[in-house]
């Protein structure tokens, strides 16, 4: 007699309670525990340090998803939801707090909000979702070390000299990747926004 087959079960794309969602929810509550421990602490290393945490763990909501079989609606706007408020707060905070060269912290933070409100419109205008490029993966994922490096390099850390070695080797690469990335969306907007506005007139 042959063995039934195995059935694999998938979590609905409407679900909203999922590990990986938990992850995300997780990570956007050290947010404020970021903001309290540099500004009413005065703990830059520990900021720093927790920052990077964040951000070195970016992909393992989106791990977990896959491999989980937990991928959901909520979840593909969660995601990067997080990330660009992290940039955006975090990235300000730090830029208030003077441990980043101003010319940087304002080119990482123009380029999220612009790109962030830009898709936030285009998407109400009805612009079906589009994948994220290597490159924008790749960008983020560099200035996720390089912000929280300069954080660190600005702190009574013994190893502040390294951060900032670190924070320049990362933080340069990253931004010329998420600019490319940011000129290469636009192409795919244009598409997307066709695409999604055929579909409802279909």
């Amino acid at each position: 007699m042959r063995p039934a087959p195995v059935v694999e079960t998938l979590a609905p794309p409407s679900r909203i309670l999922t590990v990986p969602n938990a992850i995300t929810l997780v990570r956007l509550a050290c947010i404020p525990l970021f903001l309290w421990l540099l500004f009413s602490q005065d703990d830059r290393a520990s900021a720093a340090w927790l920052l990077g945490i964040v951000g070195a763990t970016d992909w393992v909501d989106g791990y977990a998803a896959r491999h989980l079989h937990q991928v959901s609606e909520l979840g593909k706007v969660l995601d990067p939801t997080a990330d660009r408020l992290v940039f955006i707060v975090c990235g300000g905070a730090i830029l208030i707090d003077g441990s980043v060269p101003t010319w940087f912290g304002v080119a990482v933070l123009a380029r999220e909000i612009v790109v962030g409100a830009t898709l936030v419109m285009l998407t109400v205008f009805g612009m079906q979702r589009f994948d994220v490029k290597w490159a924008g993966k790749a960008g983020t994922f560099a200035l996720m070390f390089s912000l929280p490096a300069f954080l660190l390099a600005a702190s009574d850390s013994p190893v502040a000299d390294v951060a900032e070695v670190v924070a320049w080797v990362t933080g340069l690469p990253g931004l010329a990747l998420s600019y490319y990335a940011a000129a290469t969306y636009v192409p795919e907007a244009r598409r997307a926004l066709r695409a999604g506005r055929e579909g409802r007139h279909s």
